[in-house]
């Protein structure tokens, strides 16, 4: 019985980082192997939070980003990202990021709008939902023009 007892603990921390990492799955980590292609993704929203590690204000979001990432979880029309600017520097460089933390959407490889509304869940859903359906019709536009 005290076999059994002792793989109980060691089980329990599997499953929680297991589902620490489901949780995460929300949110695509972008590099600059990935980012160009990612945003360019045909009738795709990516909405990118730009920050650094050693940013009190991209510390101060806690877990924000990736609850709004579970909050969008069955769109999938909109992407959640984020970019490390400390480790992938031309990333922010190429998209012009000056300050932490910047949260920009992109559609169809373009850039749309940076946020600056309230930091909590329902704002940024509302905000990216609103802005992804403004960019998708525009783009509906200049495809029937073509």
């Amino acid at each position: 019985m005290k076999l059994g007892a002792g793989l109980i603990a060691p089980m329990i921390i599997i499953l929680l980082s297991l589902t620490n990492e489901l949780a995460k799955a929300e949110v695509i980590t972008l590099t600059p192997e990935t980012f160009s292609d990612k945003v360019k993704e045909k009738d795709t929203a990516w909405f990118v939070k730009f920050c650094v590690p050693w940013c009190k204000h991209c510390k101060k979001l806690g877990n924000l980003w990736e609850e709004l990432g579970k909050a969008m979880e069955g769109d999938d029309e909109i992407e959640i990202g984020e970019v490390d600017c400390g480790t992938s520097r031309a990333v922010c460089t190429k998209v012009e990021i000056h300050s932490y933390p910047t949260f920009k959407l992109f559609y169809n490889g373009e850039e749309v709008t940076k946020y600056q509304g309230k930091r909590d869940v329902e704002s940024l859903k509302a905000f990216v939902v609103e802005e992804t359906e403004k960019a998708a019709e525009k783009a509906q536009l200049e495809d029937k023009e073509l």
